[in-house]
């Protein structure tokens, strides 16, 4: 299958976090684009919905600049370089809980705006064993437990925005 091809690359920002770039694209019909902007992000991301023995799902409250919302969220955060997606899971979830977890499965793995940004994010199940630790108070307000007719109500009246979070919950909630 024939894909399109880059033919020069222009950088316009960069970073360890994100970087733009202006390319050159042609298409499989000849079809060429000349300010291909894309957006590039050097490392993945996971998104983790974490249950406890009742089947809650615990939720972070976070404070986003981008949106200038304050919104509960599932632990999520950037994959570290040398770390694999279930590490990271782990990881994200105590820094953002504080709970220590086990049983970690990768549930999906997808590009969230994949006509603009090469942004990957995984979602990882797992189960909440204990709190060891204090969640990261310069990154969460709070965290709480919200049960499964809480969280069908609650995408019902359009309460998340978060995408990670949203896509992971309707994951979650089929099967």
């Amino acid at each position: 299958m024939l894909k399109p091809e880059r033919i020069s690359r222009k950088t316009i920002y960069q970073s360890s976090w994100v970087n733009l770039y202006l390319d050159t694209v042609k298409f499989p019909d000849g079809f060429v684009i000349e300010d291909y902007h894309l957006l590039d992000f050097p490392r993945a991301a996971v998104a983790v919905i974490v249950e406890n023995d009742f089947e809650n799902i615990v939720f972070a409250r976070i404070s986003r600049y981008t949106t200038g919302l304050t919104e509960w969220e599932l632990p999520a955060g950037g994959i570290e370089t040398g770390e694999s997606e279930i590490e990271a899971a782990k990881r994200e979830v105590l820094e953002e809980t504080g709970f220590s977890t086990e049983g970690h499965r990768l549930i999906y793995s997808y590009y969230p705006m994949n006509g603009s940004t090469n942004k990957q994010l995984h979602i990882v199940q797992c189960k909440a064993i204990e709190c060891v630790q204090d969640f990261d108070k310069n990154e969460v307000n709070e965290i709480r437990w919200f049960t499964k007719n809480e969280i069908r109500q609650m995408i019902k009246d359009k309460f998340f925005t978060d995408g990670p979070t949203l896509t992971a919950l309707l994951l979650w909630l089929q099967g």
